[in-house]
């Protein structure tokens, strides 16, 4: 028979917090990154490798739109998860080493937090500025010449490359704050 005592260390953290919600972040934070990276490898290997294929303009506009609608919110929802459960774990790491935080770790995370910003900001320009616009055209009705297809094509590559390089890097660099 077990006590009281013995039961709320095993359901407590080292710190003393609770440690489902903590695994469930880092858990959350796992899944969220994996859509994330899914999410830009499969725009780029996927869809955007698949417009050619087809042989009709209005085809390949109309292809792109419909992956555009998927993928834009799962981008911007994934790495809005992904933002969000990493400040959590943040601040949990914050509270364990407590003084000893930026000099442990002050460096690497900076270095990742500048990063991730623009990570941020490219993804939110791809997802909103470049996706979320063309899908809006293409469904209030605009045409689309084939000129400016291929110019939000190339955007639409560049940034991902882009992308997919700056969230290796901050998953390099968030690696490292672990070790």
């Amino acid at each position: 028979m077990t006590h009281r005592g013995d039961r709320s260390k095993r359901v407590r953290g080292s710190d003393g917090g609770s440690f489902f919600p903590e695994m469930l972040n880092s858990w959350l934070h796992l899944l969220a990154l994996i859509v994330y990276v899914g999410a830009i490898v499969g725009l780029g290997v996927i869809l955007l490798s698949a417009t050619s294929t087809l042989q009709t303009h209005d085809d390949r506009v109309q292809f792109l739109a419909r992956g555009l609608k998927l993928y834009n919110p799962l981008q911007v929802g994934a790495l809005g998860i992904l933002l969000f459960t990493g400040a959590f774990q943040l601040t949990d790491l914050k509270a364990a080493y407590r003084e000893l935080f930026v000099k442990h770790l002050g460096y690497n995370l900076g270095i990742k937090l500048f990063v991730a910003f623009f990570l941020v900001l490219f993804s939110v320009y791809q997802s909103m500025g470049i996706g979320h616009r063309f899908v809006k055209r293409h469904e209030g009705g605009d045409q689309v010449t084939p000129q400016e297809f291929d110019s939000t094509l190339r955007k639409l590559k560049s940034s991902n490359g882009l992308i997919l390089i700056l969230a290796l890097i901050t998953l390099w660099l968030g690696l490292r704050l672990r070790s």
